[in-house]
């Protein structure tokens, strides 16, 4: 009651100024900017542990592993104009292998820049061209362990809010090959249920309400980095300083849930179905078989 009758006397002392001032002539007021529908602060964070398997080559068997991956990003989205925006921020992964000390790198890592320019709509990015310089090392930081990934890609309709295409292709330096394209289709079946046939991320995904999505999904990684002294058993893969693309296969189920805004909580569990170290300037690699995993990742956008 008190905040009430403050308000009242607030009116009243304001009303007996423009009194005293007398009238003023009328100016129109520009119309109130809307509200940005897309967010400008980004995080992400990902943990995903893939269980112990044996590692093979072309000669057979030598040892197993497991592996775990981290990554943390962060990043802000800068306004241009309508809804093109300029994203800038920073990204740390990193690989940690455990199991057999057969020589291959125990872990391999990045700290790099996100940048990227895009086209934004509902917190979706339908537009995009992103590059992510940075060095991609296993312990040494060095000129040579400086790679550029980059990507772009664009998002069209083919059937009027029902299906899109989206065409894609990303490359960088130490990647083989240099340039490899991307791509799929965004089929929307109902309000709830859509396909995102898009490489690298395939998934069917399932919205039953605003706070929960489930996904029986697709992940292809793959990545390359400057790596120090390998020393295996076999005698194909003894390098220094040589260049290794690492790649994982994954397929599975996850959910995540966004009720704690603007945070989401997401746990996904499946199989992994390869992980790959391609040392492909030296034609030797090593790969390790099958194995499940488990995934946890925090998002929030605000």
């Amino acid at each position: 009651m008190k905040n009430i009758r403050l308000f009242f006397i607030g009116l009243v002392l304001s009303a007996a100024a423009a009194a005293i001032a007398g009238t003023e002539e009328f100016k129109a007021q520009p119309a109130p900017t809307p509200a940005d529908e897309n967010s400008r602060d980004l995080f992400a964070y990902e943990t995903v542990y893939t269980l112990d398997s044996d590692f093979y080559d072309d000669h057979g068997k030598f040892g197993h592993g497991d592996s775990l991956y981290n990554d943390f990003s962060y990043a802000h989205r800068f306004l241009i104009t309508g809804k093109w925006y300029f994203r800038a921020g920073f990204e740390y992964e990193r690989f940690d292998f455990g199991g057999t000390d057969n020589g291959l790198p125990d872990h391999l890592q990045t700290a790099h820049a996100l940048l990227a320019l895009e086209y934004v709509m509902h917190d979706h990015a339908g537009v995009g061209l992103e590059i992510d310089p940075g060095p991609y090392f296993e312990n040494r930081i060095t000129g040579d362990s400086v790679d550029i990934p980059w990507k772009v890609f664009v998002t069209f309709p083919l059937k009027k809010d029902k299906i899109f295409g989206v065409i894609g292709v990303g490359g960088a330096l130490y990647q083989n090959p240099i340039v490899a394209p991307g791509g799929g289709l965004i089929w929307l079946f109902t309000d709830k249920l859509r396909l995102e046939g898009v490489v690298p991320k395939p998934a069917l995904v399932y919205n039953p309400n605003d706070d929960w999505e489930f996904r029986i999904l697709g992940d292809l990684f793959f990545e390359s980095y400057r790596t120090d002294d390998v020393i295996t058993p076999e005698k194909k893969l003894q390098v220094h300083n040589a260049v290794v693309q690492y790649s994982e296969e994954r397929v599975g189920v996850q959910a995540s849930y966004s009720g704690f805004k603007p945070f989401s909580v997401t746990l996904g569990a499946g199989y992994t179905i390869k992980r790959d170290f391609d040392f492909f300037r030296a034609a030797a690699s090593a790969k390790l078989d099958p194995a499940p995993y488990v995934r946890l990742a925090i998002e929030a956008k605000f």
